[in-house]
């Protein structure tokens, strides 16, 4: 049985975070030119969320401000759906699965190891 961990040995280890306080707009600029869906939120070095290319739209227009004005904190998922190296990959597909979510970040005793998503799970069980 394949584990995160064996995922993350095929990914770059650069994890692209994000601190609370900047603006969505930054933040879809950072996913943008790093060519990537989500991003880590933190806050003093901890994860306090995470924000994906799919909040803004989803999310910000209710706060009726133009993106300049919504604040990466006001649109943020709170709740993070979150694994551990040793998780197996058919646990991580029912996670995403089961909490519509597409990117999961990887913990390990609260330090923040990496992301994996939907797109690298399906290549993980396509090669297998």
């Amino acid at each position: 049985m394949k584990t995160v961990c064996e995922v993350l040995k095929n990914k770059n280890q650069n994890i692209t975070h994000i601190e609370s306080n900047m603006t969505a707009h930054e933040a879809m600029q950072l996913m943008a030119n790093k060519k990537i869906g989500a991003l880590v939120v933190v806050e003093q070095g901890k994860m306090v969320g995470i924000i994906s290319e799919r909040d803004y739209p989803n999310r910000a227009k209710t706060k009726c401000k133009p993106l300049l004005g919504v604040l990466v904190k006001d649109i943020m998922s709170n709740h993070v759906v979150h694994v551990t190296p040793n998780d197996s990959i058919e646990r991580c597909i029912e996670l995403i699965a089961r909490n519509h979510v597409r990117h999961l970040p990887v913990l390990k005793n609260e330090e923040i190891l990496g992301i994996i998503s939907i797109g690298d799970l399906s290549k993980i069980q396509s090669a297998a």
